[in-house]
């Protein structure tokens, strides 16, 4: 554990939890420090197969602290680059990471708590939840990688509206923007992140991050590039121990039992 932030694996899953719930998970120093430090310690972990990022209490993430901002408004010029630097090395180790990264979001999902689920592969959200980017009612543009990751999903001129307006969108909204990947009833939410992160972990690890590598490449890449680097990939996956059992389930059509090797 560290301040604002818990740290937990089990059966193949790391769970991060964003622990502010006094203040909805609001992101100080600390706590922007802790998050680099965990989702950097959970890429590296060879216990974990697939990462988790949860808040506790009534929210996910509601955005910087404010309060720490006007405290310190004297200082932001030396204090942004130290927090933005946390922020953006941590959304970095995500997108590195060779495991699947689900968000569970509840509540309040706002400026950097969007940005961060931005980063994740998939996200469930409960009914309820309500989204805004924020930056724009503090006088500030977006962080955390938002104005790359967000109109890759909903397109330039949604994206423009959701951070010029910074209006609160709700999971539904959300979801139709491909966003959202499944959205849950709150008291489901829990038990469906747990189900889907098991079926992640059961899956072939090698398999998942050569496709989670391919997914990010392709983001850059010329098609060409794309095809060389998928056989690559493909490659490297033939050469497992899942691949020679997920081959053979198949022709004896069975379920596959991977071992992540």
């Amino acid at each position: 554990m560290m301040s604002g932030m818990l740290y937990a694996v089990s059966e193949g899953i790391a769970t991060l939890t964003f622990n502010r719930p006094a203040v909805m998970n609001a992101l100080d120093s600390d706590m922007l420090r802790a998050f680099r430090v965990n989702c950097e310690r959970a890429a590296a972990d060879p216990q974990a197969r697939v990462i988790v990022l949860r808040g506790a209490g009534p929210a996910f993430v509601a955005g910087g602290d404010v309060a720490m901002f006007r405290d310190h408004v004297a200082e932001m010029d030396r204090l942004v680059p130290e927090l933005a630097a946390e922020l953006h090395h941590g959304i970095l180790a995500l997108r590195r990471a060779p495991q699947p990264v689900i968000a569970a979001v509840h509540g309040a999902v706002a400026g950097a708590g969007v940005s961060i689920m931005l980063a994740c592969d998939l996200v469930l959200a409960a009914a309820g939840t309500q989204f805004s980017m924020a930056y724009s009612r503090i006088g500030t543009s977006p962080d955390g990688g938002a104005t790359w990751f967000l109109p890759q999903l909903t397109g330039y001129q949604k994206a423009m509206e959701l951070m010029l307006l910074a209006d609160t969108v709700d999971a539904e909204t959300m979801q139709r923007l491909g966003v959202v990947n499944q959205l849950l009833v709150a008291d489901q939410l829990a038990a469906a992140t747990d189900k889907l992160a098991r079926r992640l972990a059961a899956g072939p690890a090698q398999a998942h991050a050569e496709t989670k590598a391919l997914l990010n490449r392709a983001m850059h890449a010329g098609l060409a590039a794309q095809f060389d680097a998928e056989a690559v990939a493909f490659a490297r996956c033939a050469r497992t121990v899942d691949f020679l059992e997920g081959i053979t389930a198949f022709t004896e059509k069975r379920k596959p039992q991977y071992k992540g090797q």
